[in-house]
């Protein structure tokens, strides 16, 4: 988003009489603010929030809906760059955004020293286990061949799911970057074939099974009656959520926020929108 910077003004050094009018007003003003209440974040009864475009202008249709019933008004504000919405909060230009889970957003902080905090989970769009072979996980063959994603942050996730699963265990401390390399145990002799993410479901039919998240699962014609595993909602790290600053997290109105998108009118939106592919997680 392009940000307009205000032209600085010119300063002019005042005479002695100026100077000194200038001097009692800023006491003046100093004193005011003092004394006076301040306005805070937490009074907003109107805010934008950033969300990314697509299905989402959507299920953000019946938030706003729910949240003009808690005497709250949303904007959203539309991006197509995922590096842009932490960005605009971080400056102000947006009061929250929708649109991230937490390890992207650690990484965010980490790398650009954002104060940003996780206010409500939204959704999950869970990663799968697909099979055209096998109808079920006991299926699966000794030596089965599954394919994963190879970039770090989508293979971690996919070896996760086949951990949940009970395929295989990884080794203690692996985390969310986990790779091939940190498969402690692997009983049915798995071999795990690392593939670039938008090809791991295209080949499928090459494969005993493919973990496949949920945009290209869609683009490689991937429905949910071949999925034989999926990962779970409780406590998963991919979670979606509304973020806001830190300094905000307390304020009334984004408990209202929060409230809006926790409800069932908006889960039944969602569930019409996304038909199963995204699943509330709240």
């Amino acid at each position: 988003m392009t940000i307009l910077e205000t032209t600085p003004r010119v300063a002019v050094i005042p005479g002695r009489r100026t100077a000194l009018i200038a001097l009692a007003a800023s006491v003046f003003s100093v004193a005011a603010l003092t004394f006076a209440p301040a306005v805070h974040a937490q009074d907003k009864t109107s805010i934008k929030v950033g969300i990314m475009a697509g299905e989402e202008e959507d299920t953000w249709v019946a938030v706003k809906e729910q949240a003009a019933t808690n005497g709250l008004t949303v904007e959203t504000v539309i991006f197509n760059d995922y590096t842009q919405p932490n960005e605009a909060l971080a400056r102000g230009e947006i009061d929250a955004n929708a649109f991230q889970h937490e390890p992207y957003l650690e990484n965010q902080i980490a790398t650009q020293g954002y104060k940003i905090v996780v206010a409500g989970y939204t959704a999950l769009w869970p990663v799968g286990l697909y099979s055209k072979k096998h109808k079920s996980l006991e299926e699966l063959p000794d030596g089965a061949v599954i394919g994963v994603p190879n970039d770090p942050s989508n293979e971690g996730r996919a070896l996760r799911v086949l951990e949940d699963a009970g395929l295989i265990k990884l080794r203690e401390g692996a985390g969310i970057l986990a790779t091939v390399a940190d498969v402690d145990e692997n009983p049915k002799k798995l071999e795990i074939k690392e593939l670039d993410a938008g090809i791991v479901g295209r080949a499928i039919d090459d494969l005993d099974g493919a973990v496949v998240n949920t945009d290209w699962a869609l683009k490689s014609g991937l429905t949910a009656d071949i999925q034989i595993a999926r990962e779970t909602i409780e406590n998963n790290p991919y979670r979606n959520f509304i973020a806001v600053r830190a300094e905000d997290k307390d304020a009334p109105w984004v408990k209202k926020l929060v409230a809006s998108y926790q409800n069932e009118a908006v889960k039944e939106a969602f569930d019409r929108i996304y038909k199963g592919s995204g699943v509330s997680a709240y």
